[in-house]
C-alpha cells in the first residue's frame, strides 16, 4: 500500500518570496513522501506512479521501516525492457530492487539549497537526475526532484541578483547624497573661510592705514639723520683739534657724554635703525599685498626675475653680520615657461618664505655662538655651522605646473609646529619679531588665490623646505 503527501505545487513551502537567500534549506523545497513496502507487486507501484505523474520516486519500506529508494526513471527504464512487464509485475518490487541496485543520494534537511545544489552537480552524470532523498533530525525520509532543487537554486541566484542591484541603487543614491552633502559641507567652510578672511583683511587693511606713514616717515629721514649726525660729529672732532683745551666745564660735559663712544656707537646705532626699518617696511608691504590681492591684475611673468627682484630687497641680510658668517646662497634655475599669475603678490610669498629662512639661520648662528666661542678657546680652528639657502626651480612632471623649492639649513621644526605654520598669526619667532601672518598670507596668494599648493617638510636640526606649485595658468 502507498501513501503519499505532495505539499504545495510551487517549488518553495513555508517560504517568502521576497526573502530568498542564502539561507534557504532543503526543508523549504517542496518534497514527497511516497512510502511503498518491498513485499507488494512491481504492478502496484506503475499505478502509483501514474497516479501521480510529477512523483520522481518512492520511499522502500519494510514493516514501514525504512529499506531504500527506487526513482521512477530506473524504474521504468527496467521495466520497457523485453519481457521485463511479464517478468516483474506480479513479483514483490524486492526482487526488482536487488537487480537494480538503485544509487542513492542523501542529504540532511538543512542543508542549505546552494550548497546541496553544487553536492548534486558533483555526481557522475548518469546519476544526475535522480531524487535526493532528505533526512532529519527524527529519521524521517522524503525525496526532492533534481528539476526543483535546480529551479530553486535559479530563483535564489535571482532574488539575490535583484537584491544586489536593489542593494547597488540604494548605495548610488546613499554615494549621491553624500555627495551633495559634502559638496554643501565644503561649500559652508569656504564661505566661513572666506568671511574670515575677509574681516581678516578688513582688520589688516586699517592696521596698515596706522602704521604705513610712521615707517616711511622713519626710513625716509634715517638719511637725513645720519647725514646731521655726521656733520655734527665731525664739526666737535675740528673743535677738538683746534681747542684741545676747553673750558673746564666743557672739560667734565666731554667725560659725561663719552664722546669716544658716540663716535663709534651712534653709526652703529642708525645701522640697527635702518635695519629695523627696512624689516617694518617688509611687513607692511607684505600686509598690504594681502589686504589688496583681490585687486592686483595677473600677467605672463618670468618665475626667476621675481625671485631675484625678492633676493634684492633681502639683500642687506644676507651679507657677512656675525662673526664674518655670511648666508650662502644656492641657486639652481631650471628651464621655465613663463607663468601667468599675480606678480607683486607671488614676490611677497618669496620674500616672506626667505625671510623667514633668514631667521631660521639666524636663530641657528645665535644658538651656536656660545657653544662655538667655548670650543674655539680649545681649538682656535673650530668655525661656526655653514648658513645655507637653496633655492631650486623645475617644470612639473606634467608640464602644467611650476615647481620652486627654498631650503634653509636651519633648526628645522617639530611636527607639531609644522601643523600649524600656515595659521594666522602663529609664530615661533621672538616678540620683536612675531608677526605670525608671513606664511600665512602666502598660502592665501599660493592657493586661494593662484590655485596652487604649498607644502612645506621640515625635521628638527636639520633645517626646513618650502615647495611652491603654481600653475602655469593662475585661476583667480
Amino acid at each position: 500500500m502507498a501513501t503519499t503527501f505532495v505539499l504545495t505545487n510551487q517549488v518553495f513551502t513555508n517560504a517568502n518570496d521576497s526573502k530568498l537567500g542564502s539561507e534557504l534549506t532543503l526543508q523549504h523545497l517542496q518534497h514527497w513522501e511516497v512510502c511503498f513496502e518491498l513485499s507488494h507487486p512491481a504492478s502496484n507501484l506503475i499505478k502509483c506512479f501514474e497516479e501521480e505523474p510529477l512523483l520522481p520516486g518512492v520511499i522502500l519500506t519494510t514493516n514501514q521501516l525504512y529499506v531504500g529508494m527506487i526513482s521512477r526513471r530506473r524504474f521504468f527504464e527496467k521495466m520497457s525492457q523485453n519481457y521485463s512487464l511479464d517478468l516483474y509485475s506480479q513479483r514483490p518490487v524486492e526482487t526488482l530492487y536487488r537487480i537494480l541496485k538503485q544509487v542513492v543520494f542523501t542529504l540532511d534537511e538543512e542543508t542549505p539549497i546552494i550548497q546541496a545544489t553544487q553536492l548534486v552537480l558533483q555526481q557522475a552524470p548518469e546519476f544526475l537526475y535522480e531524487p535526493i532523498l532528505v533526512t532529519n533530525a527524527s529519521g524521517k525520509h522524503r525525496l526532492i526532484d533534481f528539476q526543483t532543487l535546480l529551479l530553486a537554486y535559479s530563483q535564489i541566484y535571482v532574488s539575490t541578483l535583484a537584491q544586489l542591484q536593489q542593494v547597488e541603487e540604494q548605495s548610488k543614491i546613499a554615494s549621491t547624497n553624500l555627495r551633495e552633502l559634502e559638496h554643501k559641507y565644503n561649500q559652508s567652510v569656504k564661505k566661513e573661510k572666506n568671511e574670515k578672511v575677509a574681516a581678516l583683511r578688513q582688520l589688516v587693511t586699517g592696521i596698515v592705514e596706522q602704521i604705513n606713514k610712521p615707517v616711511i616717515f622713519i626710513a625716509g629721514n634715517l638719511i637725513h639723520a645720519n647725514r646731521h649726525i655726521q656733520k655734527l660729529l665731525q664739526l666737535i672732532n675740528l673743535y677738538q683739534r683746534y681747542y684741545p683745551e676747553p673750558a673746564a666745564e666743557i672739560q667734565t660735559a666731554l667725560k659725561q657724554t663719552e664722546l669716544d663712544f658716540l663716535n663709534t656707537e651712534l653709526p652703529n646705532l642708525l645701522t640697527s635703525i635702518k635695519s629695523e626699518s627696512q624689516q617694518m617696511w617688509q611687513i607692511v608691504h607684505s600686509l598690504q599685498s594681502f589686504s589688496y590681492l583681490d585687486k592686483s591684475e595677473k600677467k605672463a611673468a618670468d618665475i626667476h626675475d621675481n625671485i631675484d627682484s625678492a633676493l634684492l630687497v633681502l639683500e642687506s641680510r644676507l651679507k657677512p653680520y656675525i662673526h664674518s658668517q655670511s648666508i650662502t646662497l644656492v641657486q639652481k634655475y631650471g628651464k621655465l615657461t613663463l607663468v601667468e599669475c599675480y606678480v607683486e603678490p607671488l614676490k611677497q610669498v618669496f620674500i616672506n618664505i626667505l625671510t623667514n629662512a633668514i631667521d631660521a639661520l639666524e636663530e641657528k648662528m645665535k644658538n651656536s655662538k656660545s657653544t662655538v666661542e667655548t670650543k674655539q678657546k680649545q681649538n682656535p680652528q673650530d668655525q661656526y655651522p655653514s648658513l645655507v639657502i637653496r633655492i631650486e626651480t623645475q617644470m612639473s612632471d606634467s608640464l602644467t605646473d611650476v615647481v620652486i623649492r627654498i631650503a634653509d639649513n636651519g633648526s628645522g621644526m617639530t611636527e607639531e609646529v609644522k601643523q600649524q605654520i600656515f595659521q594666522p598669526f602663529f609664530s615661533t619667532k621672538s616678540i620683536s619679531k612675531k608677526v605670525g601672518l608671513g606664511l600665512f598670507i602666502s598660502y592665501q596668494i599660493v592657493v586661494e588665490k593662484h590655485g596652487g599648493q604649498l607644502d612645506c617638510i621640515s625635521t628638527l636640526g636639520e633645517g626646513t623646505e618650502l615647495i611652491i606649485k603654481i600653475p602655469l595658468s593662475a585661476q583667480g
